[in-house]
């Protein structure tokens, strides 16, 4: 255990220090040799400690029987903490939305599927963030005399850009989903992704409501509200606790989700029809 939780501190305080390395080097800052070569001597090790300990949970893994896939699956639960893993993969995810959005195709949507928007109350903030990160980008390069301090700048600026654009590709290209049997996935993005079966459904009802706090939102009574442009617009009732997972791992059971849908009532039509019998 001991050796499990060095190896979760090393990868949590390596990569700040080696993200903030290749933002200097793909900037064109000249770093020090003793401070590059001290950085990488410091990532061989943390490599050399992971694969070490990646190894002896892969092989435990083994000896209890499991597949190769799952072993490895298991030996990196263990090593690297979820919210590493998570913002790993919302970046990722982020990236492959843009390319999703550039051609108009959308995820996980089937023959029959109904796809609700949600970005309507959020597309105007989006695109205004990102003009003032532009105009941002445009002020410093004039303000900042330095060379060095504008190519780090400048690569911090086009990187925000990005994830602002990757954010609402994500939301663009992964829209809720009413399946034909009643089924029911309600997401945000690459951050939030809930399925809720057609028999937890009890309720559905078109209801605006303008909740205020963070994306999501657990109450102590089971109400999940996920919130787009500080507003909800369809309340699902269910009929037993659903467990969901929070952008950074966290989890929780909601007895009610409250979100929000650009065309409310089409989600709701569909979601209430009858499946058809088999």
């Amino acid at each position: 255990m001991t050796r499990i939780r060095a190896a979760r501190i090393a990868v949590t305080a390596v990569l700040p220090a080696e993200l903030a390395l290749v933002v200097c080097l793909v900037a064109g800052v000249r770093l020090p040799g003793w401070a590059l070569a001290a950085t990488e001597v410091l990532l061989v090790a943390v490599l050399l400690l992971e694969a070490r300990v990646l190894h002896g949970l892969y092989a435990a893994e083994r000896a209890r029987g499991a597949g190769r896939r799952a072993a490895r699956h298991a030996a990196v639960r263990a090593v690297v903490p979820v919210q590493v893993r998570r913002l790993v993969l919302h970046e990722l995810r982020a990236t492959a939305s843009l390319g999703r959005w550039a051609v108009r195709r959308r995820h996980g949507l089937r023959p029959g599927d109904l796809a609700a928007a949600y970005t309507g109350p959020q597309t105007a903030m989006m695109y205004g963030l990102l003009f003032v990160s532009v105009v941002e980008t445009v002020g410093l390069a004039v303000l900042i005399p330095w060379p060095a301090v504008h190519r780090v700048v400048l690569v911090l600026d086009v990187y925000s850009v990005l994830l602002v654009l990757g954010l609402h590709a994500a939301c663009v290209t992964r829209p809720h989903v009413v399946r034909p049997d009643g089924s029911l996935r309600i997401r945000y993005g690459a951050l939030f992704d809930l399925a809720v079966p057609p028999d937890a459904v009890a309720s559905v009802r078109v209801d605006r409501r303008y909740p205020q706090g963070r994306l999501v939102t657990l109450s102590e009574d089971g109400v999940l509200d996920l919130i787009v442009g500080s507003q909800t617009s369809v309340t699902l009732e269910l009929n037993r606790p659903i467990p969901f997972t929070r952008p950074l791992g966290a989890t929780g059971e909601a007895r009610t989700v409250r979100f929000h849908a650009d065309d409310p009532r089409a989600l709701v039509t569909a979601l209430r029809r009858q499946p058809a019998p088999s």
